[in-house]
């Protein structure tokens, strides 16, 4: 894994248009959006949007989205990825620790596989508590720390990937106190993909995945947490 590079579209495409990503991806977006709630007509934060697959989601959805990332070769996929799909979302540069935002800003803001990948992300989630408006609702994804799938990224992180290097994964309890440090009220913390990084297990285990979602988290590679704003920061 020596020199492998960092993540850019072309890894995020490939991902996609395997079988193991494609059921994967299609399982971590139902309990994103299953959190998330009804999102027509809601101003909507996508955190490190990447190539735009949440923020289009969500302006499927009929939401009005702003879609943010530190880097603009991901940017302009997600630019081109929402034009394709015949979408509006509107894209800017910006780092989750400084958000370019007022406060109370956004009806949903959602961060998914983000933290892993920020500095200081105590700093990142009250700033996506800031821009909430009181109320507005926070999802959290994130790789479970306790996990099959971390364990092999820290691996390759180890072996030279420099993508994993520096990477930070989370259990349900950290994710927890991160949105309760933020002043958040958290309402809901769940669990998927119950299966290891193959893509025959994937697929036996797909058809019982929003059961297992709703019931357990223990054993879960993918952590999706929610938390509502009660009141505007001070």
């Amino acid at each position: 894994m020596r020199g492998e590079p960092r993540l850019g579209p072309e890894v995020y495409q490939a991902w996609r248009s395997s079988p193991l990503g494609a059921i994967t991806e299609r399982i971590e977006q139902r309990v994103i959006f299953d959190l998330a709630g009804a999102l027509r007509g809601r101003r909507v934060l996508d955190v490190g949007t990447g190539d735009g697959t949440y923020a289009i989601g969500a302006a499927r959805r009929g939401a009005e989205v702003t879609g943010i990332d530190t880097a603009p070769a991901m940017l302009a996929a997600a630019r081109t990825r929402a034009e394709e799909a015949g979408v509006s979302v509107t894209v800017r540069e910006a780092n989750a620790e400084n958000l370019p935002f007022d406060d109370d800003s956004f009806d949903a803001v959602l961060a998914v596989t983000v933290l892993c990948f920020v500095r200081a992300a105590r700093t990142a989630v009250d700033e996506m508590a800031r821009v909430l408006v009181p109320g507005g609702r926070l999802v959290l994804g994130e790789l479970n720390r306790f996990s099959v799938w971390a364990a092999r990224r820290r691996l390759r992180g180890w072996l030279g990937a420099e993508t994993w290097k520096s990477a930070s994964f989370w259990s349900a309890g950290e994710l927890q106190s991160l949105a309760r440090d933020a002043e958040l009220c958290v309402t809901d913390v769940r669990g998927s993909v119950f299966y290891p990084p193959s893509a025959l297990a994937a697929r036996l285990m797909s058809p019982i995945e929003p059961l297992l979602s709703r019931v357990r988290t223990p054993g879960a590679a993918f952590l999706a947490l929610s938390a509502d704003k009660l009141r505007s920061h001070s």
